[in-house]
């Protein structure tokens, strides 16, 4: 996919079983395309997503297809995968931090 492109969050509908988020893909020329991503309802009522994230998922699930090709993809329609979303949540995620011993705590059993 070219940089000149631009991939635009239009909304999402409820339906049935998956929340649909829709992008408008427009390029230099004034071309449009739209395309569609699925996310599974139950990984948001199971905490494997958060409402708030989810188009932000969906934008990387379609710029990795944009990708993977020269052209645009021949579907229009894909479906975020458990495992993209395990994925973005691990990249998404605060690492702890190591916890300190507090001044004057011996450290050694």
């Amino acid at each position: 996919m070219s940089d000149a492109v631009v991939l635009q969050y239009m909304g999402y509908e409820s339906k049935g079983t998956v929340r649909e988020y829709a992008f408008r893909l427009r390029g230099t020329d004034g071309a449009s395309s739209e395309y569609f991503v699925t996310i599974a309802n139950e990984a948001f009522v199971a905490h494997r997503v958060r409402y708030q994230d989810a188009p932000d998922i969906c934008s990387h699930r379609l710029r990795r297809e944009f990708a993977a090709r020269t052209d645009h993809p021949p579907s229009t329609c894909f479906s975020v995968t458990d495992a993209e979303l395990a994925a973005y949540k691990n990249a998404h995620t605060p690492k702890s931090k190591p916890v300190a011993a507090a001044p004057g705590e011996d450290n050694e059993s």
